[in-house]
């Protein structure tokens, strides 16, 4: 008679064990990946592709001072372009050189947030630029690319196809008050339509579109 009820004590022990101790599945407890939110305050150089057309982009990043400043360069050109952004939607766009040129823009939302990629739809993993990377894509306009063992960014593209490779990433670094003045000939309407005959690829048109409307009104 002992030995017949063994199996029963077993079966017993293991359905109190199985209480005691759920099975969790592994795919309950991986949350979905989310972009990092940028550093309040960031240097970066960045090598942009447009269907062969090569620049480099030197970026400073303030989001404290509401201001955002590219420094562009066309390969092989000269010719430095100065892309002053504020967050009240003002946007100066210059030469510092013998040209004076200058166009003013003004839009109805200001520099991108930190937080500009909150919910943005993931796309999961791949190898971008040599790194293995969280790829995330927002409202059909910019498909973003995070580092998974930094969390740093390091390539984005535009749904016009222009691509950004992430080359230097300097968190907390910030560009001395002086250099964010606009020159005094860009508050001189004459050079107005100057500027904009020599770059209109440049502009930010896009700005307008709800598209990036809703990317820079993320909260």
């Amino acid at each position: 008679m002992a030995s017949s009820t063994k199996p029963l004590v077993f079966l017993l022990h293991l359905c109190i064990a199985s209480l005691t101790f759920p099975i969790v599945s592994s795919s309950t407890t991986t949350a979905t990946p989310t972009p990092a939110p940028w550093p309040l305050q960031f240097h970066s150089i960045l090598f942009m592709n447009y269907s062969g057309a090569l620049q480099t982009i030197d970026l400073w990043y303030d989001w404290p001072n509401g201001r955002n400043f590219n420094i562009i360069e066309d390969q092989l050109d000269s010719k430095i372009l100065y892309d002053l952004e504020w967050n009240n939607g003002t946007s100066f766009f210059y030469t510092l050189d013998s040209s004076r040129e200058c166009r003013t823009s003004q839009v109805d939302v200001g520099i991108l947030r930190p937080n500009w990629m909150d919910g943005a739809n993931y796309l999961g993993q791949q190898m971008v630029d040599g790194f293995l990377c969280n790829v995330w894509e927002k409202v059909d306009f910019i498909w973003y690319s995070e580092d998974v063992a930094t969390k740093r960014p390091v390539h984005w593209v535009f749904y016009t196809g222009r691509e950004a490779h992430v080359m230097t990433y300097e968190v907390g670094a910030v560009l001395e008050d002086a250099k964010w003045q606009a020159p005094l000939y860009c508050f001189d309407k004459k050079n107005e339509s100057l500027l904009h005959d020599h770059h209109p690829d440049i502009f930010p048109v896009s700005a307008t579109t709800p598209a990036q409307s809703l990317l820079l009104r993320s909260n």
